[in-house]
């Protein structure tokens, strides 16, 4: 990137003039993981199953993921890169319940 320190106008912080293609950074494409609808677990196995396999979640984002699951069909579990999106997937689906992974937008 090039910067000019553009003093002569008094401003003291540094102003963007142009990027070179090769400085853009190229953003991987990111992964939903979904998580079904379960009717044969219950909503206390898939809450704790979803805070083991994704320990980021917090016991209020598993509910609220598993409430959307149960009253829409489909819940958002985690927006990320594909080969943890595939982990996550994988190991939801161990552990007895449908998880499945889409590209994001």
């Amino acid at each position: 990137m090039k910067f000019n320190n553009s003093e002569s106008s008094g401003n003291s912080g540094a102003t963007l003039l142009d990027q070179k293609p090769s400085e853009l950074k190229i953003k991987s494409p990111k992964y939903k993981v979904l998580l079904h609808n379960d009717p044969v677990n219950s909503m206390e196995y898939v809450t704790s199953t979803l805070k083991e396999v994704v320990p980021q979640l917090s016991e209020q984002d598993a509910i609220a993921i598993m409430l959307e699951a149960h009253n829409s069909g489909v819940g958002l579990v985690i927006v990320c890169d594909l080969e943890p999106a595939e982990f996550y997937s994988e190991s939801l689906k161990s552990k007895g319940l449908t998880s499945s992974i889409e590209k994001e937008d």
